[in-house]
């Protein structure tokens, strides 16, 4: 990514006096964050004053457990097994349980986020040369709630139903809002941080009643995923110049 200017960014400031800006410098990243009323009247000032003529993607996000890790990769211990697979943590219970945060070595349960799910769009400006994250926060758990911006870029219509399939979150407006990769028969949406990863139901072909039926998930044991570690990586690059430039500027 191009590095951004620092006058775009104080133009972003000076604009949007009730968003955020937030600079990743190491990365040239910006992202304005915004609140959820000002949502479409943001987009649509992005694309018209600051030339923004399109948006490459738009997705959910659901902060549940952000910040915390299942395994521990910084030591080996005994317990990094068992931590894995036993207890009730995000993603790791069977169908009809709900998250506890519990697990076998006595690890502290994870705190509730204060806002749960996020919607975020990248966007890009050919003619500035320019990218820019915008991000903001649905304000109800229950029923996240987010404006369509199916009529600032109609490019946005699938993507928004992408989200709504698997994060659960309502696009106000959008003309077609229905699931788009998972079937009409599905339960739940699972990319949320509270879904089974061995799913809520099962398909089966039943030969009594020949014809496929959907059951509670009874062959698949509750799991969760194991991250492969790649210690020399980008990130471990991008974390010390971030540090270095935290202190420089002390």
């Amino acid at each position: 990514m191009a590095q951004q200017a620092p006058s775009f960014i104080d133009r972003l400031g000076a604009r949007f006096a009730g968003a955020r800006v937030f600079v990743v410098e190491s990365r040239g990243e910006v992202t304005l964050e915004v609140p959820v009323a000002d949502w479409r009247a943001t987009a649509l000032a992005l694309r018209d004053e600051f030339g923004f003529e399109q948006l490459v993607d738009l997705c959910g996000v659901d902060y549940l457990g952000y910040g915390s890790a299942e395994w521990d990769t910084s030591d080996v211990s005994a317990h990094g097994f068992s931590r894995g697979v036993e207890g009730s943590a995000v993603g790791r219970f069977a169908w009809g349980e709900f998250p506890t945060g519990e697990t076998s070595d006595g690890a502290q349960p994870q705190p509730m986020p204060q806002q749960r799910f996020a919607v975020v769009a990248q966007l890009r400006s050919y003619r500035n040369n320019q990218l820019l994250r915008m991000r903001c926060y649905a304000p109800s758990e229950e029923l996240p709630v987010v404006a369509s911006l199916t009529d600032v870029w109609a490019g946005v219509n699938w993507f928004e139903r992408e989200a709504f399939d698997l994060f659960g979150v309502i696009f106000e407006g959008h003309p077609d809002l229905r699931r788009i990769l998972t079937d009409y028969g599905f339960v739940g949406h699972p990319f949320r941080k509270d879904f089974p990863l061995i799913g809520n139901v099962e398909v089966r072909y039943d030969e009594e009643k020949k014809r496929v039926i959907y059951e509670p998930v009874t062959s698949v044991e509750p799991r969760v995923g194991v991250p492969r570690v790649i210690r020399d990586d980008a990130g471990l690059q991008t974390a010390a110049g971030e540090s270095a430039q935290a202190e420089a500027s002390k």
